[in-house]
């Protein structure tokens, strides 16, 4: 690639990550959390917030932390430890404020791979590494959806919330978006492990049907990347793949309990009422895949009370419990986002380039 194509794409990957784009997102969710309350308001509704759980809200705290130890642990392992712990840290620290200021549907891995980049690491493995961590995602999603289905049944959609007709809408949704991440993950294990060159093949006679021939480029591309992972991973041994699988499970898996942890520091919850809680976050994450704003901004706000309210009581507790939960999950990592991206851009654009 010439040289100012290069820099040219990267000053473009940068425009995107600005500090500055942070204030958009915290301004359509603050006000939809704002709106909220002050349609809601009632005196007297926040007493709970008197009686809040402080071992219940420590363990979230814990979660959190352990969250982002899992996710500094994982990257730094399917790099196959290129990458330092303070190097695992400011990529995981950039990729979050990656997803916080890009929309929910295009999400941080549409830059992972410059990051991983800018830290020595080769584009042919950054890509592949990228497409491990996705198809790794995918996975936790395809293999709990059926568990969850099994233990919660028909409880796992908000029918407290929602007329019957929007149920069976977001039903639909649901069971669309597990097939099509099923499909797309057994697509990637199929390229991966089997026969990169035949899904390449697939996907450029795909998007050469009329319709869709305006992606082609990009498929073409894209198939390339599937060829090039496969290079790049297919020696790798067992131990490899079994640590890369639990540490995703146990960073999915702590991040869906988050939810859970602060409604118990406020409410009584029963274990059952907890579990059901952490599967609603499997059909709350359809809302989330549609967004269209940074970060799901304003859109994961309002519509966290049709999935949790009824959980929590009154709909400013509701209200309350929706900021909280946002600010430690979402407007933290933009703060740190906005701190951990200036530090990384001066080090990594000072050292040598890579290629």
């Amino acid at each position: 690639m010439p040289l100012t194509q290069q820099n040219n794409q990267e000053q473009q990957l940068l425009d995107k990550l600005k500090p500055s784009r942070i204030i958009l997102p915290v301004l359509i969710g603050l006000s939809v959390v704002g709106f909220m309350f002050w349609r809601s308001y009632q005196p007297g509704d926040l007493a709970p917030l008197g009686a809040a759980k402080l071992h219940w809200l420590l363990i979230m705290l814990a979660v959190l932390v352990a969250r982002d130890l899992g996710y500094i642990y994982r990257i730094r392992h399917i790099s196959e430890r290129v990458l330092s712990w303070r190097q695992s840290l400011d990529v995981i620290m950039i990729w979050e404020f990656a997803s916080c200021v890009l929309p929910s549907a295009v999400g941080g891995t549409a830059v992972a791979s410059f990051i991983l980049n800018k830290e020595g690491i080769s584009l042919g493995k950054s890509l592949a590494y990228v497409m491990v961590t996705a198809l790794l995602d995918n996975l936790y999603y395809v293999v709990t959806v059926p568990l969850v289905v099994w233990l919660a049944g028909d409880a796992l959609y908000p029918h407290e919330a929602l007329q019957g007709g929007l149920v069976a809408t977001l039903k639909i949704a649901f069971i669309v978006s597990y097939v099509l991440v099923t499909l797309y993950a057994l697509l990637m294990l199929y390229a991966i492990f089997v026969n990169p060159e035949s899904v390449k093949r697939l996907l450029v006679r795909l998007f050469s049907i009329r319709g869709l021939r305006r992606w082609r480029a990009k498929a073409y591309q894209h198939g390339n990347e599937v060829v090039w992972a496969s290079a790049q991973l297919r020696g790798n041994g067992a131990g490899y793949w079994l640590r890369a699988v639990g540490s995703t499970f146990f960073v999915w898996t702590a991040r869906y309990l988050v939810i859970g942890c602060i409604i118990a520091a406020f409410v009584d919850v029963s274990w059952g009422e907890f579990l059901l809680i952490f599967g609603r976050n499997l059909t709350y994450k359809v809302i989330l895949l549609i967004a269209i704003t940074p970060g799901g901004a304003g859109i994961a706000e309002g519509a966290f009370p049709t999935f949790f309210g009824k959980f929590i009581g009154t709909p400013t507790m509701t209200n309350f419990v929706v900021l909280l939960y946002r600010m430690v999950t979402y407007y933290l990592y933009l703060l740190l986002g906005a701190v951990f991206l200036p530090r990384w851009v001066a080090r990594v654009f000072s050292a040598p380039k890579t290629t």
